[in-house]
């Protein structure tokens, strides 16, 4: 699986095509690959697969409200908006995938260009805008991949949501009940995103009553069937982190995840971006990868110890390699996500993470991934 790694210089060259084109053909690829599952001969080909990607280590397994993770590594929101490949993700190793973001209006999101790498950061920064063909054409598909055994995927599906770009700030809780009701069958845990900085006004649907007003729509119409999370930005104040910890209690959230990408920008090396000349403080968009790590893992830190590790948390953010998610895992993360890692490290990721995972289990003598859980925190460990 050190393949990627000997291509990288090419696909990282000047003569690449441009990052989105890059991910297109990627995405198309990966739908193909999910397409295999129609025929037997294709379904033998993607058993291989999977046993040459995926960590052989079931004391990586859990269940969490009342869902089976294989492993704790997942895809992070963004990489497969529209779940043309919800398929294919269990082939590469993934404990789980989420899919999205998705809203309840198809739209195509902000002009290009919109997505560009920073290779001395190690870093994306992105102002996709939610482009996606909207909830009902992600519930046909998903509907479409879940009715026969065979094509069922085996590891869980999220579902993240955002706001559609045309609704008003004040008709948000519709808006994000819209998609929930035309999704609500076929995903497997739902996310609420109200912190991507790429759609204007959204981050401040994370203020508390916006937010409550939110969740208390979703969670009517819910009624407990399945896991709902609410995803947050980094950038928050401790004490706004606090009010989004009141409210995820107060409606009964299945978990936070922390985060998504950053404003920042005092951290990074690259000054200018090159595509456009401009001063990378002059671009919009939120930067996701490795200067986002400690930060994101601050905040699982403060989740979960102002939650006394009662609240679930998916860690997300800079996650390159086992150690990186050993980190959010002690921090308090039941469960980790990647996306700019696995863009810089290739589809082996997955794989190597959850092997160096299993080998500090070992080092350590503990059987079970849960008993890693928060093990940073001193009175709190478990």
């Amino acid at each position: 699986m050190d393949w990627y790694r000997v291509l990288r210089p090419l696909v990282f060259s000047p003569l690449a095509p441009s990052p989105e084109r890059a991910h297109n053909q990627a995405m198309e690829l990966l739908q193909g690959l999910a397409q295999l599952r129609r025929s037997a001969t294709g379904r033998s080909m993607l058993a291989n697969l999977r046993h040459w990607f995926t960590a052989q280590a079931p004391e990586l397994g859990q269940t969490l409200w009342g869902l089976r993770f294989e492993n704790p590594v997942g895809l992070a929101a963004g990489f497969d908006k529209d779940g043309v490949a919800a398929g294919a993700w269990e082939q590469l190793g993934f404990g789980f995938a989420e899919l999205g973001t998705v809203t309840l209006h198809s739209q195509p999101g902000n002009p290009q260009p919109r997505l560009f790498r920073l290779l001395p950061d190690r870093a994306v920064l992105n102002r996709m805008g939610f482009n996606n063909q909207g909830a009902a054409a992600l519930a046909e598909r998903l509907a479409a991949l879940r009715p026969s055994p065979w094509e069922n995927p085996n590891i869980p599906i999220g579902v993240n949501l955002g706001k559609s770009k045309i609704t008003e700030l004040e008709g948000a809780a519709t808006d994000y009940l819209g998609s929930f009701q035309l999704l609500k069958d076929w995903g497997d845990y739902f996310v609420v995103n109200v912190s991507s900085p790429n759609t204007p006004g959204l981050r401040s649907l994370q203020d508390a009553d916006r937010l409550g007003e939110i969740l208390d729509s979703l969670q009517q119409d819910n009624q407990g069937q399945k896991p709902l999370l609410v995803k947050i930005a980094p950038d928050l104040e401790w004490s706004a982190i606090d009010d989004v910890i009141s409210l995820a209690q107060r409606f009964g959230l299945a978990g936070v995840i922390a985060t998504n990408t950053t404003i920042r920008r005092d951290q990074l090396q690259t000054k200018t971006l090159k595509q456009t000349g401009n001063p990378i403080t002059a671009e919009a968009g939120g930067i996701s990868g490795q200067p986002l790590r400690d930060r994101a893992t601050e905040v699982i830190h403060h989740i979960y110890r102002q939650t006394a590790g009662q609240l679930p948390i998916i860690g997300v953010g800079g996650i390159f390699s086992a150690e990186d998610a050993w980190d959010k895992i002690a921090a308090g993360a039941s469960l980790v996500q990647i996306y700019t890692g696995f863009i810089y490290e290739g589809p082996g990721l997955p794989r190597r993470i959850a092997e160096g995972l299993a080998a500090k289990l070992a080092e350590r003598g503990w059987s079970s991934i849960t008993q890693a859980i928060g093990c940073g925190h001193g009175s709190l460990e478990r």
